[in-house]
């Protein structure tokens, strides 16, 4: 009896310890699916971004080393390796990756990216420091808000969350936080894609350029970016005799330019829809009330069309944009005495040319729209080349439309073209499926804000936002 019992104490010791150790085990394993306190780490998120946004990086100059050295520490302190390359003097990007622990394979890569530079303000025109991060009514207030700072933060929040819960990933996710998209990208995209692709390629992206449309309170639908267009300036000139004021003459170059830039600003390009844009109509009209949505379905009616495409763009100058290569008058320069006729003067003008749209052909029509031998067209060369757009057939991109009707029940995903340019064709023109997914559900009055005055980001649409993206990523890198 002595024996029996001694036998069983020495098992149940022996299976107490194997089951302590492979406890142990589990706790330092990996897990498939792990579980992530997004509360916690969206209500962290909102201090990272409050700190980012008082790192003035507005460009120019830029001073985006500054800012990427502050994520660096963030990622520091979850131990998540990161690197900082200069681009110049002051300027670089940030990169840092979660390895999956697979044999590497670039084509299975997931980038999430976003640009730590931000537009200048006129600080006069704002309420708050705009580089104050001011926390007022619900509202986090600074410039970079939503354009791109809460962007990059979300990513950041993303790969906290996925290490945190010892996720096993199915493929690497590299975080990519560069500068200089407010000016062209020559410091930021363009650098790291011509001298650095080995450390960011990807098959996948994830970018700024998408929106969760919020109107009359909820969540109406998900755009998700698969194209954009192509911005190119044009240098108008006119030229005329200088001399003493007080004789005018009709050859007044401020004149000749006024009354040709009143024409252009006057002429609307012919319409047409594309393969993502048709799409995007064809969604939308399920929502919208029934007049708009009789005059979307129109659109590709042959009696009809012509007349859908006017009535759009009235109601909405977004659906006009979508519809059409568009211009805009941005720059005046004329004169610099009050007292004196200037011999010249010019403006410029930000065309976005819809892909596959040509810029010399818009120019001719321009020059005989004008008829002015003392008007003169130069094209400054466009930044940017025509990327394909990013295919709607992917796995990825159906799980990003999935992820969109669990996360905002009533809603509808559909494709966008933007009518503003990213530094998502540099990867388009590089194979890379790059979407765009501005994750925060905002309504038009602060998306309106973006490049404007008081841009500010919803505390709680901030947070819902790092919960949508965490649930894209997540369905689409973490092991189920």
């Amino acid at each position: 009896m002595a024996r029996a019992l001694s036998r069983f104490l020495v098992l149940f010791l022996f299976i107490a310890m194997a089951g302590a150790r492979s406890a142990a085990a589990q706790a330092q394993t990996p897990s498939a699916s792990g579980s992530a306190d997004l509360s916690k780490i969206s209500t962290e998120a909102l201090d990272w971004l409050a700190g980012l946004i008082r790192i003035n990086t507005s460009n120019p100059p830029g001073n985006e080393l500054a800012a990427a050295k502050y994520l660096a520490d963030i990622l520091q302190r979850e131990g998540i390796p990161s690197e900082i390359i200069e681009s110049a003097p002051g300027r670089g990007i940030l990169v840092a990756r979660l390895n999956s622990g697979a044999m590497p394979d670039s084509s299975r890569a997931l980038l999430l990216m976003g640009h730590i530079d931000v537009v200048g303000v006129q600080k006069d025109k704002w309420s708050v420091d705009p580089f104050g991060a001011v926390l007022k009514d619900g509202y986090l207030y600074g410039r970079g808000a939503i354009d791109d700072k809460g962007m990059t933060i979300a990513n950041v929040a993303v790969l906290v969350a996925l290490k945190r819960a010892q996720v096993r990933l199915t493929r690497d996710i590299i975080l990519l936080a560069e500068g200089d998209e407010e000016a062209g990208g020559d410091f930021g995209i363009d650098f790291a894609v011509q001298k650095h692709w080995d450390k960011i390629a990807a098959g996948f992206a994830l970018n700024e350029g998408g929106r969760v449309f919020v109107k009359d309170g909820r969540v109406q639908w998900v755009g998700i970016q698969a194209s954009e267009k192509i911005p190119v300036n044009v240098i108008v000139t006119a030229k005329g005799t200088s001399g003493h004021a007080s004789v005018p003459l009709k050859d007044n170059a401020i004149v000749h330019l006024s009354a040709a830039i009143e024409k252009i600003g006057n002429y609307v390009t012919p319409w047409q829809l594309n393969s993502v844009t048709r799409i995007y109509f064809e969604q939308i009209s399920k929502i919208e009330n029934e007049e708009i949505s009789k005059w979307m379905r129109a659109l590709e009616t042959p009696d009809r069309g012509d007349h859908a495409a006017r009535f759009l763009s009235d109601q909405n100058p977004v659906w006009s944009s979508t519809l059409r290569t568009t211009i805009a008058p941005t720059i005046f320069q004329g004169g610099f005495r009050e007292n004196v006729v200037p011999s010249e003067a010019k403006a410029t003008l930000n065309i976005r040319l819809l892909p596959g749209d040509m810029i010399d052909p818009l120019v001719a029509k321009l020059k005989t729209l004008v008829d002015d031998p003392q008007i003169q067209f130069e094209v400054e060369t466009s930044a940017r080349g025509a990327a394909p757009s990013s295919s709607l057939e992917t796995d990825f991109y159906r799980m990003i439309e999935q992820a969109a009707i669990r996360e905002f029940p009533g809603s509808i995903a559909v494709p966008l073209m933007s009518a503003g340019a990213t530094d998502s064709a540099p990867l388009r023109l590089r194979s890379v499926q790059a979407y765009g997914l501005l994750p925060f559900p905002l309504a038009e009055g602060d998306l309106r804000r973006m490049h404007g005055d008081n841009e500010r980001i919803p505390v709680a649409s901030f947070q819902k936002g790092i919960d949508f993206l965490y649930q894209v990523v997540s369905s689409f890198a973490v092991s189920k």
